[in-house]
């Protein structure tokens, strides 16, 4: 296995590419899904084939890639062909075809892809504190950014302690408490939640301890559940926070730190129909649909907004967003929401049918879950791309859709398909 990498670098006074959500992972997918689709118009082969024979199987999993990275799991066919059924793919002609007739052109793409995650950061801390007071308050070093950690986090603890969730506090970004990597890389809950769950059972095991001192039993004889110490063949009983106000500091206190044992590697299947109007370049997204191996799911709503809200910023990349600057000053005129074309909640003419698959499980982390923050994103750009192109070469254009540059606006997407207008 080799890797043969070309690159140009070239000197600007304008911004490079920064990192953006998914921060290189959107760019590489959308080239190699534009490159799967190119290579299957210009070979004839059909482009579902073509990923079918390229697919990493099963059964050779664990696999190394030439980069030495290792998927733990994968079952890329399955999501893919889960995808195409919900999508109705083999539904697509006679809905182009119902385009055709109001004069427009309709295409359908698709990106299968997977994802690496954690940024290679595997090892988080966490502080667990059960408090006289009533409140197990664990600290981490990941941090909330609109993700929703902390609601997992909190979901985690209290699967643990079977305690309800106003008896757990969350505590994150206190540097005064302690460091670590922090929320980056999709990384948050296969690495800080494993710590968060980790440590709350060294928390129980501690307690346990303690609480057969109090006992004075064998601490194999006390059993917990539901926040409450008992002893076998006893009616002695007591609830984990009493317990704590027994003791000199009036807390029981845990620090733990732990590591996964490497990368998640979700994956999916992003199909998306849309229609371009000749005459303006305008282009609509008319449906939009992914099945995402995201391992198993602690808050499918949180799962769910990623992945969507995740899609939607894709299509912006697709279709809207472009940082422009003055061509004689050099100054940059899209330096704020007034004026930088960001995806509105009117995106979409219908909305997102997206599915989950639980079926395969992370093996490098002890809860089985994969980073999903940047999915939704990574998969969007190259699946509205290639159904753009799919509509061109549809509609005899075929040799314009390899010139396709993002963002797809209806001024950049005219002038593509009438550059040899006049000649």
């Amino acid at each position: 296995q080799t890797i043969d990498f070309h690159f140009k670098a070239v000197l600007t006074n304008t911004a490079p590419t920064g990192a953006y959500r998914g921060a290189g992972r959107p760019e590489a997918i959308h080239t190699m899904e534009r490159l799967m689709d190119e290579a299957a118009r210009q070979t004839g082969i059909d482009r579902i084939e073509l990923r079918r024979r390229n697919f990493i199987r099963p059964d050779q999993m664990p696999y190394k890639n030439p980069m030495a990275q290792t998927y733990d799991t994968g079952q890329f066919e399955k999501v893919m062909d889960q995808g195409l059924a919900l999508a109705d793919w083999q539904g697509f002609e006679a809905r182009a075809a119902a385009s055709a007739s109001e004069g427009k052109y309709r295409g359908l793409g698709i990106a299968t892809f997977l994802e690496w995650t954690s940024g290679n950061a595997f090892e988080e801390r966490v502080t667990v504190s059960v408090l006289a007071d009533g409140v197990i308050e664990v600290f981490s070093a990941v941090n909330a950014m609109g993700q929703g950690i902390a609601t997992s986090l909190a979901q985690l603890a209290v699967d643990a302690f079977g305690v309800p969730i106003d008896k757990v506090r969350i505590v994150l970004g206190d540097t005064d408490r302690g460091d670590g990597f922090g929320s980056a890389g999709s990384r948050s809950l296969f690495t800080g939640g494993s710590a968060v769950r980790v440590g709350a059972e060294k928390t129980i095991d501690k307690a346990r301890e303690l609480a057969a001192e109090e006992f004075e039993a064998a601490a194999d004889d006390v059993t917990y559940a539901n926040g409450v110490f008992t002893v076998a063949g006893t009616d002695l009983q007591l609830d984990i926070f009493s317990l704590a106000a027994r003791q000199p500091e009036s807390e029981i206190f845990v620090e733990s730190t732990t590591t996964a044992a490497g990368p998640s590697w979700p994956n999916g299947c992003h199909v998306c129909e849309v229609e371009i109007d000749p005459p303006t370049g305008e282009v609509t997204v008319l449906a939009y649909s992914s099945v995402n191996d995201v391992g198993r799911v602690v808050n499918p709503m949180i799962v769910r907004g990623q992945l969507e809200g995740g899609a939607v910023q894709g299509i912006g990349q697709a279709l809207y967003e472009r940082v422009v600057y003055d061509s004689e000053t050099g100054q940059p005129v899209t330096g704020s929401l007034m004026d930088y074309a960001a995806p509105r909640a009117d995106i979409l003419a219908s909305m997102f049918t997206m599915e989950m698959d639980e079926s395969t499980p992370c093996k490098n982390n002890l809860l089985g879950v994969k980073g999903v923050g940047e999915l939704g994103t990574i998969g969007a750009t190259p699946a509205i791309v290639n159904a753009v192109a799919d509509a061109l070469a549809r509609n005899g254009l075929a040799a314009h859709a390899p010139k396709l540059q993002m963002p797809l606006s209806g001024d950049r997407l005219w002038a593509l398909m009438n550059a040899n207008a006049g000649a």
